[in-house]
C-alpha cells in the first residue's frame, strides 16, 4: 500500500452498550455473519494491499490476540499494544505510539466497517496533505452520529452534534489517516478521546474529509449489530478474503 506505513485498529473499548447481546467477548471479536468483527476488518485491508497491522486493545485483550494471533492466516503482520486500564481512542494511540513506524498511517475503528477502496482514501491524504484525512460515509439518516459539514477545500468546517432530526448527511466513518505529528497533539497523563478532544481542535485548519459512497455499519449498539447480521451481501463479500478455518 502506497503513502501508508501500515494501519491501526482501534479494539480497545468495553463494549458496554453491546452487553445485552455481546456477554463474553470484547467488540471486536462480536460475531457478524457467524464470523468475529474483527475478521472482515482484517479482510477489508488485505483486500485493499494492507500487510502490516497493529491492533490496540485493553478490554480481553488477551481473547483478541489469542483469536488472531500473528495475522500470518490472513496474510497480514499483526502486532499489538495493550493498556491495563480505559484511556480513549486518543489515549490508545499515544500508547502504541513506540511501535509505530514510518510517518502516516490508516486508522480504523474496531466496531465500524466502511467498505470504500481505502487506496481511493490515502490518495485524497496525498493530494491535499493535513494531520487528519476523514472518510466521510453518505447516510440515509444522520441522526446518531451527528453530521460534518465541509469546507469548499475539503477542510472540515464543522461537526454538528447528534440531534433528534431524521436527516441524510456526512458522518465520521472512524477511518482516518493521520500524521505522525498527530500524536503530539495527544496527553500521556489521562485518557483522551480522539473524536471528541483531539480533532475538533483541527477543524477549519488541518482536517479534512472525503466523502465516499459506500457499505458503512457501526455495530455499537444492539440494534445495528442486529441490522449487520442481516446485511449478508455485504459481509459476504469481505468473507471472500478471509480463510477458511
Amino acid at each position: 500500500m502506497s503513502d501508508a506505513d501500515g494501519a491501526v485498529i482501534l479494539a480497545g473499548g468495553l463494549g458496554t452498550r453491546l452487553r445485552p447481546v455481546v456477554e463474553s467477548a470484547p467488540k471486536a471479536l462480536a460475531k457478524v455473519g457467524g464470523r468475529p468483527f474483527l475478521e472482515y476488518l482484517l479482510a477489508q485491508l488485505r483486500a485493499n494491499g494492507f500487510n502490516r497491522a497493529l491492533i490496540c486493545a485493553g478490554f480481553m485483550a488477551d481473547a483478541i490476540e489469542r483469536h488472531l494471533g500473528d495475522g500470518r492466516r490472513w496474510g497480514i503482520e499483526l502486532e499489538y499494544s495493550v493498556e491495563s486500564e480505559p484511556r480513549g481512542t486518543a489515549g490508545a494511540l499515544k500508547l502504541a505510539a513506540p511501535k509505530l513506524a514510518g510517518d502516516r498511517w490508516l486508522l480504523m475503528n474496531g466496531d465500524s466497517l466502511f467498505d470504500i477502496p481505502l487506496q481511493e482514501l490515502v490518495d485524497a491524504h496525498a493530494r491535499r496533505p493535513s494531520l487528519v484525512t476523514i472518510g466521510l460515509a453518505r447516510v440515509a439518516d444522520a441522526q446518531r452520529y451527528g453530521h460534518v459539514t465541509l469546507a469548499p477545500d475539503g477542510l472540515i468546517a464543522a461537526f454538528a452534534e447528534k440531534t433528534d432530526t431524521h436527516v441524510p448527511g456526512l458522518i465520521n466513518s472512524g477511518l482516518y489517516i493521520i500524521e505522525r505529528p498527530l500524536l503530539e497533539l495527544i496527553p500521556a497523563d489521562r485518557p483522551v478521546s480522539l473524536e471528541r478532544e483531539v480533532i475538533p481542535g483541527l477543524v477549519g485548519r488541518d482536517v479534512r474529509g472525503q466523502p465516499f459512497d459506500g457499505y458503512f455499519i457501526d455495530i455499537g449498539v444492539p440494534e445495528d449489530y442486529d441490522r449487520a447480521q442481516r446485511d449478508v451481501e455485504a459481509f459476504d463479500r469481505l468473507a471472500a478474503f478471509i480463510p477458511p478455518d
